[in-house]
């Protein structure tokens, strides 16, 4: 019987149990009493630490998506570019807004197109998002969508509505409005 392998089919348990590599292992390089060599781990908790762990890169574009205009800059390039219904936008929009989407939609503008002979085309992400606030609950937005050479501009207006919550209430795709 072969102990190198996991009992669940497709899953590595990560041990050896082969004598002779864990003899070389030797005493002070992480052999065990039973002779098992542990997988070495790295540590998740800082950045870069593995599987688990984050980039400060990745740590500042979680950042940045928690910002309500990146919020609504993913969701509004995945309604325009066909990924998402434009349903899904209902409880986040208001009335004029949700109706731009709706004639907007079925278009799909930010869908990535392919040129012949080309490679597949890039799927379109936000790039740079930028805002002005002409009052404290009012974000007026601006975001650079790219995909592959190609790069389109989306305008929002973001609103903080009575609940506390942001809904956008004006949207605009590089002079498709």
């Amino acid at each position: 019987m072969d102990h190198t392998r996991s009992r669940t089919p497709g899953r590595a348990s990560g041990r050896t149990t082969d004598r002779r590599l864990a003899g070389r292992a030797g005493p002070g390089r992480g052999a065990t009493a039973a002779g098992i060599v542990p997988p070495q781990r790295r540590d998740t908790r800082r950045p870069g630490g593995g599987p688990g762990g984050a980039t400060a890169a990745s740590l500042r574009r979680r950042e940045l998506e928690r910002q309500p205009r990146y919020w609504f800059a993913n969701r509004l390039l995945l309604t325009l570019s066909g990924q998402k219904p434009v349903h899904w936008m209902l409880g986040h929009t208001l009335g004029a807004a949700y109706d731009q989407l709706v004639r907007l939609a079925p278009l799909a503008p930010l869908r990535p197109t392919a040129r012949a002979g080309g490679p597949a085309p890039a799927a379109p992400v936000v790039g740079r998002c930028d805002e002005y606030r002409p009052d404290p609950r009012v974000i007026e937005a601006f975001a650079r969508i790219v995909s592959g050479d190609r790069v389109q501009a989306l305008a929002f207006r973001l609103e903080q509505c009575r609940d506390e919550r942001w809904r956008c209430s004006a949207v605009e795709l590089g002079g498709i409005t």
